[in-house]
């Protein structure tokens, strides 16, 4: 069964991936890399050629290997990041098999890199914007203006202009002001009330940026009526990285409360929308499987099959955290052991907070960094008790303090996994250093398939 949903999957990107304009509307993005250098390896299908295949058996691995070979070859140490789009659709079919009755609307702000994107379009997922920009990113994609919900509940005007002359009618509220500013700019928007949730067993918190509390809901639905405005559902976010999945449990509790006034008061809604919050490792303290078993539990319970709520939610890092794995050089040392207690070297990487790394001083939810030596470490190689710093002038760039790893060298490598969300959305170019390139990789397995269903066409 697996196998055979698997090939549907495939067939359906394939026969997007086909569409000779497909690949068109992002590449401007200047993180962007040419897979030119890498001879044989890109999907020639693929009209934009950005998209890189792992043939004759080769890994993500082997994939870095080359790339680095490359880069030495070119006298160039530049980092780059390597995407797997084959993490992507796994996690896609994980969430449909577990979450059946759910549909994703993937947070475009968590990785807005063109072919997750295009491989998440094609799969036929929504789409969670926050921003006129963002809107428009989805749309140059071919994404339904249906499929796009507008999450974001304090909106410039100018942007609600935009999604209304975009026919973007999906949007969140959670106060009078919000409803004021729709009614002058949107009037027939589909609305949707955030409310505040319990969200304290999440490593980032949301509910006191957002959210209306339970006893504001009456009046902004009466005043939502009043202004002949349309609530059509109900959201809220347990908040990111959430470490209790009975959170969304309680938080599925309140929602049907909302529902439950807005009955009261004549007001029908439709849909129910349970945020975010799921980690995208497999190795984060509280499995996936375990929210999803607490999610159908209690929508089954209070939001029924037959009841005629649809069912979304706006998962990010699920979809592309450990999809990512970044490939950084050493590009200065220091031998420092009067540096600071214990300490014994010093080493400077060419990406840091400013650039891919900006998830150490942005991002709560964000896993360790484990910086892991490219180079094969011998068995019993001492290890030294390290500083990395980023490449800036500026001191807070600092990646880690404490670092445990072999001596290392100037022009030796680095890699760090699970780097996919919330890192390549933040970085900069701060003191001139380029931000890392990104390649997009598929396995061989997903490219003869695909090849299958163009033969077939």
């Amino acid at each position: 069964m697996k196998i055979f949903y698997f090939y549907i999957l495939l067939l359906r990107l394939r026969s997007y991936f086909s569409k000779p304009d497909v690949f068109n509307p992002l590449l401007t993005n200047p993180c962007y890399s040419s897979p030119a250098a890498m001879n044989g390896s890109s999907l020639q299908d693929f009209s934009s050629g950005d998209v890189h295949v792992l043939d004759d058996g080769r890994s993500i691995n082997d994939f870095i290997d080359d790339q680095i070979k490359t880069l030495q070859s070119e006298d160039s140490e530049e980092p780059f990041l390597v995407a797997d789009l084959q993490s992507v659709i796994d996690r896609h079919q994980q969430w449909l098999t577990l979450l059946p009755r759910v549909k994703p609307f993937y947070a475009v702000k968590c990785n807005n890199t063109p072919a997750v994107l295009r491989v998440l379009r094609a799969l036929s997922t929504g789409f969670d914007c926050a921003s006129k920009a963002e809107i428009q990113m989805m749309l140059n994609l071919g994404v339904s203006p249906d499929n796009i919900i507008f999450a974001h509940t304090t909106k410039p005007m100018s942007h609600i202009r935009f999604a209304a002359a975009h026919r973007v009618q999906t949007m969140t509220f959670d106060s009078e002001e919000e409803l004021r500013k729709i009614s002058l700019c949107h009037p027939k928007a589909r609305l949707v009330l955030r409310i505040a949730v319990d969200d304290s067993d999440s490593l980032l918190r949301l509910s006191s940026k957002f959210g209306a509390g339970l006893g504001l809901v009456e009046k902004l639905l009466g005043l939502a009526v009043d202004r002949d405005l349309t609530v059509i559902g109900v959201s809220f976010h347990v908040g990111s990285g959430c470490t209790g999945s009975q959170a969304f449990q309680r938080a599925i509790a309140d929602a049907r409360q909302v529902f439950d006034i807005a009955s009261v008061l004549g007001v029908q809604m439709s849909l129910l929308d349970i945020g975010g919050g799921f980690s995208g490792r497999d190795n984060f303290q509280v499995k996936f499987e375990e929210f999803a078993d607490v999610i159908n539990a209690a929508l089954d319970k209070l939001f029924p099959p037959d009841c005629g709520v649809q069912i979304i939610a706006e998962p990010g890092r699920f979809y592309v955290e450990s999809a990512f794995t970044l490939a950084v050089n050493v590009i200065a040392k220091k031998n420092c052991e009067e540096s600071g207690p214990g300490v014994q070297i010093m080493y400077y990487i060419n990406d840091g907070v400013y650039g891919s790394l900006s998830c150490i001083v942005n991002d709560p939810a964000h896993p360790p960094i484990q910086l892991l030596p490219h180079r094969a470490v011998g068995v019993g190689e001492v290890r030294y008790r390290s500083v990395v710093w980023g490449p800036t002038c500026d001191s807070l760039d600092k990646v880690s303090d404490s670092a445990m790893i072999p001596e290392l060298q100037v022009g030796d490598w680095l890699l760090v996994h699970h780097m996919g969300a919330y890192t390549v959305s933040l970085s900069t170019d701060f003191n001139g250093f380029e931000r890392a390139k990104i390649f997009p990789v598929v396995t061989e397995e997903t490219r003869r398939l695909l090849e299958l269903r163009h033969t077939s066409a």
